[in-house]
């Protein structure tokens, strides 16, 4: 070959290199980059040539390619090397959700809300709180990863845990709460629960359904009433995420049916709610009829809430170490931030091993400043919810709003481990701070070691509401779509009680509500706590009754040998009325209960013919007697709840009751 044919070769090769450099470099090569590494080859030859090396026969330009090529081969291992570093650290900071995603990768992809996973609703949700941008205040070690977490207690004193105390918190929380047997549930098939503080597995009160009862036994029925939704988001957890059925105690039927608005129009005078009552049918059994009681609380439009003293108190400690709790909350907690506005003022405590203030109180406009407080947390350290408790109301109570809202907005899965973690304790230290006006609310995260045993009843005796957040979607119902009804409250200390006339009812249910019954003389007692009622809330509840010469069921008394009998027949200027419907409640600042009545009739309306709203509750109820076992299910199943809600969806703006139904499905496939 000739010489000019060489020199363009060797041109040849040299411009496939700068383009192979320009790959690796991420763009075009600068124009004098390939003149610099020649030049330097040129150098080594010319050191070569004086040490008298060998010459290797190949021409100068030869040895240059050669040279260059090494030079760009160095390089493609070394980026190499740095992409494969990349990968496994994004592995190792997606190990705590393996498991989720390994389970929710069981179910079906839904387009209904809630039904997304939230590694796939949030782009980089999912990553592990150790991969987040570093907190205020950690130290890091030579890879950049926090070595320590630091809490500030109120007297201004740091303490501290170190990384690998919180590796070994996230290890045992991953692995050891996974080791309930399907032996230790009550229903075959369903998830696992715990056995108690400290143990593995989620943690639920024992419910024991409400029994029929004999109208001339027990004329009265009184109970307080119930907006908390978290039941039904959890139920949708168990079902749509892990694919296994609840553990019956996890199903509170009152909260399935509370999770859906219902078309009931609000009040018209200063009361602040309107109620409702529906008689018809009951679908499950032919024989009874249900009654359908309803409660509409006012509308207050975002801009015309009043001045809010809210706390956000959440937990950081190593339970907290997952992507569907610590990431899921921050989520949650920004989209509430941006909804607040000038006559808000929001303070952020945290606790872990000891409780600290992050965010004095700010005003709601300086929305960035509170989500850039947000971002900064991580989870580590054990869990000293009493303590944070307490600093969270001493904040509220410095902000008191006279007039205003005050309320503190708990944020945890409830596994408090140190301090007061008795729930009685917890209980009645809510119940005291109630009392001076500040209201406790709690959203319940993540799962495996979740206590809902106690953050349900801390949230009822706090005058406040309990919610459970699954998932991105959920946390846009819950505190943006309904931020008025869980902030504020419109009517405390609500109570319902029923008078049957045993003229037209021989027994009655309270169908679910089994941990908010009351003694009938609780009713007239101010002092009784009882449940609160937001702005915007609609509250259900549905009786089962047997109408009077039906057949009942029930164990029987011995004759009463003191007691005068009653004259037959009763008062018959009332026999046709079927029951009266009592309500007493308080407004959110007064001592003293208002009392209002209501006598309803029945219009002997079938089932077919009853309100689409109606039908649609008591699809939901039933649904909730099946998961639960229920000896009083009848003649339900999955399939009659499917055509039942399938029919009295409705408009159903946002597809919950859509979603209802993919829920059903899955239940019945896991069921059989």
């Amino acid at each position: 070959m000739s010489q000019p044919d060489d020199e363009l070769r060797e041109r040849l090769r040299e411009r496939l290199l700068e383009q192979a450099l320009g790959e690796v470099l991420g763009g075009e090569t600068p124009p004098d980059l390939s003149d610099k590494i020649l030049a330097a080859v040129e150098k080594q030859e010319t050191v070569s040539v004086q040490r008298k090396e060998p010459v290797m026969g190949k021409s100068r330009r030869s040895r240059r390619f050669w040279v260059l090529g090494g030079v760009a081969a160095c390089l493609l291992c070394a980026v190499g090397v740095a992409v494969l570093q990349q990968a496994r650290s994004a592995r190792e900071a997606r190990q705590v959700a393996a498991q989720s995603a390994v389970e929710m990768s069981r179910s079906p992809r839904l387009l209904g809300p809630s039904s997304m996973p939230y590694e796939t609703a949030e782009a980089g949700a999912a990553a592990a709180p150790w991969a987040e941008r570093p907190a205020v205040g950690l130290d890091t070690d030579a890879l950049g990863e926090p070595t320590a977490a630091v809490a500030f207690s109120a007297d201004g004193k740091i303490a501290t845990w170190s990384r690998a105390e919180q590796k070994l918190r996230t290890r045992r929380y991953s692995r050891e709460d996974q080791t309930l047997s399907e032996a230790e549930t009550s229903t075959p098939g369903a998830a696992p629960t715990g056995r108690g503080p400290g143990m593995g597995g989620d943690r639920y009160d024992r419910l024991v359904e409400n029994p029929f009862l004999a109208v001339k036994d027990n004329p009265l029925s009184t109970f307080s009433i119930d907006v908390d939704t978290a039941s039904y988001a959890n139920v949708r957890r168990f079902l749509l995420q892990e694919g296994r059925l609840p553990p019956p105690d996890a199903v509170r039927i009152e909260e399935l049916i509370n999770y859906f608005d219902y078309d009931y129009s609000g009040p018209t005078d200063d009361v602040p709610f309107a109620a409702h009552i529906e008689v018809a049918g009951c679908p499950w059994q032919a024989d009874h009829r249900l009654v359908r009681i309803g409660l509409k609380g006012r509308e207050i439009k975002n801009q015309q809430r009043p001045r809010s003293n809210l706390v956000f108190l959440l937990d950081v400690s190593g339970s907290m170490d997952s992507p569907d709790k610590l990431p899921l909350l921050k989520q949650g907690m920004k989209m509430l931030a941006e909804q607040l506005g000038e006559n808000d003022r929001v303070a952020i405590v945290v606790y872990a091993s000891a409780e600290g203030l992050v965010l004095p109180s700010t005003s709601g406009q300086e929305r960035q400043k509170i989500i850039d407080a947000l971002e900064q947390l991580q989870a580590g350290g054990s869990t000293n919810g009493g303590a944070g408790i307490e600093l969270a109301y001493r904040i509220a109570q410095d902000n008191f709003i006279k007039g205003g809202v005050n309320r503190v907005l708990l944020c945890t899965d409830g596994d408090f481990n140190v301090g007061t973690t008795s729930t009685g304790s917890l209980e009645r230290m809510v119940e005291e701070k109630a009392k001076s006006g500040i209201f406790l609310s709690v959203l319940g995260f993540g799962r495996g070691n979740l206590n809902d045993a106690m953050m349900e009843t801390i949230s009822n005796k706090g005058n406040g509401n309990y919610a459970y957040i699954d998932g991105v979607t959920e946390a846009q119902k819950v505190l943006v779509e309904q931020m008025g009804g869980t902030l504020v409250t419109i009517a405390k200390d609500v109570k319902i009680q029923i008078e049957f006339n045993p003229a037209q009812v021989a027994a009655y249910r309270l169908i679910g509500y089994e941990n908010r019954m009351l003694a009938a003389e609780d009713f007239n007692n101010d002092k009784k706590d009882a449940g609160e009622i937001g702005a915007g809330h609609t509250v259900t509840a549905l009786y089962e009754i047997v109408p009077a010469g039906g057949k009942v069921d029930l164990p029987a008394v011995d004759p009463l040998k003191y007691q005068a009998q009653g004259a037959p027949g009763g008062n018959q200027a009332v026999s046709n009325e079927l029951l009266t419907l009592k309500l007493r409640y308080k407004e959110p600042e007064e001592d003293s209960s208002k009392l209002l009545e209501f006598p309803v009739v029945d219009g002997k309306a079938p089932f077919g013919r009853a309100s689409a709203d109606f039908q649609f509750a008591s699809a939901v109820a039933s649904f909730g007697m099946l998961l639960r076992g229920s000896e009083h299910k009848g003649t339900g199943s999955y399939g009659a709840v499917l055509e039942i809600a399938e029919s009295a969806k409705g408009a159903d703006k946002h597809g919950y009751r859509a979603e209802f139904v993919e829920i059903v499905r899955r239940a019945q496939a896991l069921a059989r």
